[in-house]
């Protein structure tokens, strides 16, 4: 990708978060909390951490039908999520999942962890296993793998049904009824995008700027 296709993929996903998040920062303490505790939140202690009135919070999360909520009422994940999705990411022998392939590759960023995504790619069945740290991808294996995702900027009527779109594909030839079936998508490498994520979040402020970010093993 050219700097100019680059800075583009990073306004369209800095438009999705904007066009479907009322409090686009309610992501990252979500996923803080979730990791720091290793167990569903409760919609009063999200507003607590982030510092926000409990009416807010409750509606922003009314309006999201992809939330997964656990039997007692709380939040078990918005993005990241502790139910396992096809899309693993695993760091200090903790394993956390994306709703997307490329929620994964925020992760680190969020979190300020280097880790492992480990996922696998619908058409094939194939493995695919990508290290990375905060600042960069360490390995992707296959080294042709992609991602998959759509352009839209407006407001959906569920995020989850969009998120559940992004894939990680271990070649483009394997990815081309994938880009039939969806001419508003597209598929990148990994390390491409691994670049657009990092510059939204950090656009975004979901960067975990104090954390260590030593290479991945």
């Amino acid at each position: 990708m050219t700097e100019e296709q680059i800075h583009a993929g990073v306004q369209k996903l800095i438009g999705v978060v904007n066009a479907n998040l009322a409090m686009p920062d309610l992501l990252p303490h979500l996923w803080r909390l979730l990791v720091d505790l290793g167990e569903p939140v409760s919609a009063e202690h999200l507003a607590a951490a982030g510092g926000w009135p409990m009416e807010k919070v409750q509606a922003e999360l009314a309006r999201q039908p992809g939330v997964d909520w656990d039997e007692h009422g709380r939040i078990a994940g918005f993005g990241l999520t502790l139910r396992p999705t096809p899309h693993a990411f695993t760091f200090d022998r903790r394993t956390v999942y994306g709703w997307c392939a490329t929620d994964t590759l925020q992760f680190p960023r969020g979190l300020g962890h280097p880790g492992v995504v480990d996922s696998t790619c619908p058409a094939t069945g194939q493995h695919i296993r990508i290290e990375l740290t905060p600042n960069g991808i360490v390995r992707v294996d296959p080294p042709e793998a992609l991602v998959s995702k759509m352009h839209l900027t407006r407001a959906v009527a569920n995020l989850r049904d969009l998120c559940d779109l992004g894939h990680f594909f271990s070649s483009r030839k394997v990815a081309a009824d994938w880009l039939t079936a969806h001419p508003q998508g597209e598929v990148i490498p990994v390390a491409e995008e691994f670049e657009v994520v990092r510059r939204a979040s950090t656009e975004l402020g979901w960067t975990a700027l104090s954390a260590p970010s030593p290479p991945a093993c």
